[in-house]
């Protein structure tokens, strides 16, 4: 089966690094032209040269998906430039901080919400006129096993919560917006490799540590092994081309099972 997005344009938030990166340069190597949004020009700039290389055009927007006016000025510089918008992967996140409730203050609540389900709103609430102007399209919701099928992990309560907004958020459209011919679906990764590991800041988690120990091999498919950025690439491309016209309201682990072991 061959994935096209041919002369469609794709438009995806946390586009810099990670699984963001990863879904941009699929979705290029699928044919679509390719506008990338993050917090880095530097880190932008940088993806849309790799697009390019590939030969689709690609451009770049700065925002901060929390905040309603930056995302609505990239949605208008990617009208201004490719003058639609066909696919839009709703990706940008932040793991926040994890930690026993107590110690997770309201802002740092609030900061988590914000980015993860406000952020994804924002997006699909600023493009939506313009998928509409397509004649339909495809949201693609970058969710997690967190909050939808495992909630072993603790201290992520905040995380957890945003991640089953957005499944919630995304199940909702997905019949709000049939009639448009607008699908949606919502990818939940478990481990991947990728440097947000590495960002979140966690405290005080052996005061709330769950008494069981999970198997060395905790990703049954892989035998502990955590998946790629590229793998959970290709169901997004595939979600959002005409392979899946028939595919809307959709959760879809992509864990190696790790969630069914774990939850």
């Amino acid at each position: 089966m061959q994935i096209s997005l041919n002369g469609k344009v794709a438009w995806v938030t946390g586009g810099s690094s990670g699984v963001g990166k990863a879904i941009a340069l699929e979705a290029a190597r699928c044919g679509a032209k390719v506008a990338i949004t993050a917090l880095k020009q530097d880190k932008l700039n940088s993806v849309v040269d790799e697009i390019q290389q590939l030969g689709t055009e690609a451009m770049a927007t700065v925002a901060d998906v929390s905040q309603p006016d930056q995302v609505r000025d990239s949605v208008e510089a990617i009208i201004n430039r490719f003058g639609r918008i066909d696919c839009v992967y709703a990706n940008a996140g932040t793991n926040g901080k994890w930690a026993p409730l107590e110690d997770i203050g309201p802002d740092e609540w609030a900061q988590t919400i914000a980015v993860n389900l406000t952020g994804t709103y924002h997006t699909v609430h600023f493009a939506l006129a313009h998928l509409r102007k397509a004649g339909g399209g495809s949201i693609v919701i970058t969710s997690s096993v967190n909050g939808t099928r495992m909630f072993s992990n603790e201290g992520a309560s905040a995380y957890a919560s945003s991640k089953a907004g957005q499944l919630a958020l995304g199940q909702m459209l997905a019949l709000e917006l049939a009639p448009s011919k607008i699908r949606v679906n919502v990818i939940c990764p478990g481990a991947i490799t990728s440097h947000i590991h590495e960002r979140t800041e966690k405290e005080n988690l052996d005061d709330i540590e769950t008494p069981v120990i999970f198997p060395d091999g905790k990703i049954p498919l892989t035998s502990g092994k955590m998946g790629e950025a590229q793998q959970v690439a290709n169901l997004a491309v595939f979600l959002a081309s005409d392979s899946a016209s028939h595919i809307t309201g959709t959760p879809v682990w992509i864990d190696g099972a790790q969630s069914l072991l774990q939850g």
